[in-house]
């Protein structure tokens, strides 16, 4: 999978000449929702997305989900291998298609998925509640919980988080160490999403844009899941160095050999169900009282 997305996706996303080209390659996945899985249009606090939930019903907890595309692609749509896949694990899961830059720059993501969270929370019915999500989805996941510690609401019990974009500035050694490397992009490349998610004049060293330099304490308990040979590893492994400095608990999973966001290949690739069966796990744990 790493050798067809190096060969096909990745040079064709570099040849993209603007943000609407390269939000056409990003959204072009098409899955199937499997069966037993429901999946309901909604609109929650404002922001469209869907439900996604096991017929059987009974879940265990409930999980809004971020998705990822840099800030300026991708939707509910292209992300339901995640959605559906936790669902299959007992979630009840929001996705919500929160606006998308370059259109609605920075903060305009952060105060979607804030007004979801707290929307679903609403909706929630006593059910504990964790928030996860994938790439530039999961740097949307960390900001929020900073938005939302800082406001005073109550923040979830546990975080996932997939190859999680957390360093606009692009600082990390893995930007360039592994820009051959990565199966999907090249470290140059990632300016672009600066460039299309921060406004003329918006600073990529802001903590709500770049969480790596946030204040990170009393975040919930954090998993996070990222392959080796990704141009974004470092955004991974240096926050999950600072955040375990404030205290927070970490648990940092680095994967030889896998793709960026390699959980979207999981009916091909087996890493996929590993590291989502493993997400699904430490989210249960997480629920259940100390």
């Amino acid at each position: 999978m790493s050798f067809i997305l190096r060969h096909t996706f990745k040079p064709r996303l570099a040849r993209a000449k603007n943000a609407l080209e390269a939000r056409a390659i990003m959204n072009g996945g098409i899955f199937k929702t499997p069966p037993g899985v429901k999946v309901t249009p909604a609109a929650l606090g404002g922001v469209p997305g869907e439900w996604v939930e096991a017929a059987s019903g009974n879940p265990a907890g409930a999980l809004v989900y971020l998705h990822g595309g840099g800030y300026f692609a991708c939707s509910t749509r292209t992300h339901r291998p995640y959605t559906t896949a936790f669902a299959q694990r007992g979630l009840r899961v929001y996705a919500p298609n929160y606006r998308l830059a370059p259109e609605h720059p920075h903060p305009a993501a952060i105060e979607d998925a804030v007004a979801v969270w707290r929307a679903v929370r609403a909706e929630a019915g006593g059910l504990p509640m964790a928030v996860g999500g994938d790439s530039a989805g999961g740097g949307l996941a960390l900001t929020s919980m900073l938005k939302l510690r800082d406001d005073g609401d109550p923040l979830p019990a546990a975080a996932v988080l997939f190859s999680p974009l957390t360093d606009l500035a692009g600082t990390g050694e893995s930007r360039r160490t592994n820009d051959q490397r990565c199966a999907m992009f090249y470290g140059s490349g990632l300016a672009r999403v600066v460039e299309f998610y921060v406004a003329a004049g918006g600073d990529p060293l802001d903590p709500l844009a770049s969480p790596l330099y946030a204040d990170l304490h009393g975040l919930p308990p954090l998993l996070i899941h990222v392959g080796a040979d990704e141009t974004l590893r470092d955004d991974s492994t240096q926050f999950a160095a600072r955040a375990r400095y404030a205290g927070v608990h970490v648990e940092l999973t680095v994967w030889p050999a896998v793709p960026h966001v390699w959980q979207l290949f999981y009916p091909f690739v087996p890493e996929g169900r590993q590291s989502l069966d493993a997400a699904a796990v430490f989210l249960r744990r997480n629920f259940r009282p100390a």
